[in-house]
């Protein structure tokens, strides 16, 4: 499902200049502006009452306490954990085979299969094209420096991303564990760095202060998150949201990590020339270091 905040985002070129307003407040104080009474809302966007319930119609709702449903169900999704999703849905279950008993059991990767081209298509097909070459752009920024940060699993994603773009362009840090160098890499961020924040649900309030510590310096925000959207998304200047489903009560990874391969593509493609020189240097000096074998003849022993 799309998170109300994506869906206003995605919509609100088509409503009147009045509801863009309420749209906007909305969203600059998601999701807690939405729970306000129609009255607040109004005042806070300057408009009429009829407006904000005209704005909520617009979205597909019978009225403001439809939309409240909506997103209260919806903060239940955002807040939903791995052992809150176990046994539900299925899982943690056996799956029936997918022929007959004497065959071979194929039912968890033909569910699998589905589940996941089915999330890659989708996660893919609503990435706003603006914000991809907008990160794409950052990324590749001769004069900004890199730093990406992630979560208790999506740190993975954050060196993932991190590691090919330092292969192909200096200046990339993965913010670190230790106190005393995480300490000294925020507080050198400023104007000319790139933070790429990785954060899904049960989102990690560290991102927020980090990311507000980073934007009051100046620096530009990639966020890399769920349909849900993180609290990052009212700071960060581009938003990639990612599907989730998968056939466990964990998130998936795997349509984040098409999008980042996706974002990748972009970068190879616009660093063109100068990224094959700087991979190609990095790969010199891992040879000289010792760190990387000299390459082999494909006949050599």
């Amino acid at each position: 499902m799309s998170s109300l905040a994506e869906e206003i985002r995605h919509r609100i070129g088509d409503l009147s200049p009045a509801e863009r307003k309420v749209a906007r407040v909305v969203l600059a104080g998601y999701p807690s502006a939405g729970f306000e009474t129609v009255a607040t809302l109004a005042e806070r966007a300057g408009v009429s009452a009829p407006t904000v319930i005209r704005f909520v119609n617009r979205l597909g709702h019978k009225g403001f306490p439809d939309f409240q449903a909506a997103l209260r169900e919806e903060l239940d999704e955002r807040s939903a954990s791995p052992l809150a999703l176990y046994g539900t849905r299925g899982y943690g279950s056996t799956p029936p085979r997918a022929q007959d008993d004497s065959g071979p059991d194929t039912a968890r990767a033909e569910g699998g299969q589905d589940v996941f081209s089915a999330e890659v298509a989708r996660t893919l097909r609503e990435l706003p094209p603006h914000d991809v070459e907008a990160a794409v752009a950052l990324l590749c920024h001769p004069k900004r420096r890199v730093v990406l940060v992630g979560g208790r699993f999506t740190h993975l994603l954050a060196q993932y991303l991190g590691l090919h773009l330092m292969q192909l362009r200096g200046d990339v840090v993965i913010l670190p564990d230790r106190d005393v160098e995480r300490t000294a890499v925020l507080a050198g961020l400023g104007r000319q760095d790139v933070l790429v924040v990785f954060d899904y649900r049960r989102y990690e309030p560290d991102k927020v202060v980090i990311t507000e510590l980073a934007r009051e310096r100046g620096s530009k925000i990639v966020l890399f998150t769920d349909a849900w959207l993180s609290p990052v998304t009212n700071l960060a200047d581009v938003v990639l949201p990612s599907r989730v489903a998968a056939p466990s009560p964990y998130d998936s990874m795997v349509p984040t990590l098409a999008t980042i391969e996706t974002v990748l593509a972009g970068v190879l493609g616009q660093l063109g020339e100068k990224g094959r020189v700087h991979l190609e240097h990095s790969e010199n000096v891992a040879r000289q270091a010792g760190i990387q074998p000299a390459d082999r003849r494909p006949d050599a022993p």
